[in-house]
């Protein structure tokens, strides 16, 4: 199964009104049962993809189901105190990874 997003893309949560940037993709869902009957009132499906995103203006990170995210068009930087453990580089549109060393 193929994901919506991509691993640097800012992306929008229209359920909890935040702005964020994708670190980290899971195909399905691959956190515990207890953690997602604690936190996702909305039952959202576990065979879609889950992202892991760093909260603009924020020090969360949060897990994410696909269908509570839209492309955000709005490509101001992201202000998040891990930024910089997983890109280094930003073009205006969206951030690269970091390239681990040979």
């Amino acid at each position: 199964m193929s994901s919506k997003f991509y691993i640097g893309q800012i992306i929008y949560h229209h359920r909890f009104d935040y702005r964020g940037v994708i670190v980290g993709i899971d195909t399905v869902f691959s956190n515990s049962e207890h953690w997602s009957e604690s936190m996702t009132s909305s039952r959202p499906p576990k065979d879609k993809p889950w992202y892991n995103v760093l909260v603009d203006q924020s020090s969360q990170t949060t897990y994410v189901a696909e269908k509570n995210l839209s492309a955000n068009e709005d490509n101001r930087q992201i202000e998040h105190p891990f930024l910089g453990r997983y890109f280094d580089k930003y073009d205006g549109r969206r951030y690269y990874s970091k390239q681990k060393p040979h």
